[in-house]
């Protein structure tokens, strides 16, 4: 499964906080029900205009990963969830929504490595599927 997130309308102060990003990949595995398998690795990027600036970081999970993009100037970031384990892609994303103070979020899911799910998997993954564009109507 992966959840792909932009978000919009972010606090700016937040999305240029080094730390702040650092704590959020720390802590969000976590709270997802993931396994962080190592320490958030965290970089500050100056590029050759104000609106590129931002921070990028992820952390590697037992599942997979998780990614962090900060462009600041623009009050927006974009977030990728990757894991092979079934997570609840609506919890995750209103989490991210409170946490980045966010005004507006587009997501994405994408199922991946369906071929080699078992039954369970796969019947969790085309349920959480089917709540999520259930709560988009």
């Amino acid at each position: 499964m992966h959840l792909i997130i932009d978000g919009f309308g972010a606090d700016q102060r937040l999305l240029g906080d080094v730390e702040a990003i650092y704590r959020f990949l720390d802590q969000y595995p976590e709270a997802i029900g993931m396994t962080k398998i190592t320490p958030p690795a965290v970089y500050t990027y100056v590029g050759q205009k104000n609106q590129d600036i931002g921070i990028s970081g992820f952390v590697l999970i037992a599942e997979s990963h998780i990614s962090v993009h900060t462009f600041p100037q623009r009050g927006y970031v974009n977030i990728d969830i990757f894991s092979c384990k079934a997570f609840d892609t609506c919890r995750a994303t209103e989490e991210i929504k409170s946490t980045f103070v966010l005004e507006s979020v587009k997501s994405w899911t994408l199922d991946r490595g369906l071929e080699y799910s078992d039954q369970e998997v796969a019947s969790q993954m085309v349920a959480a599927e089917r709540a999520d564009l259930a709560s988009r109507l």
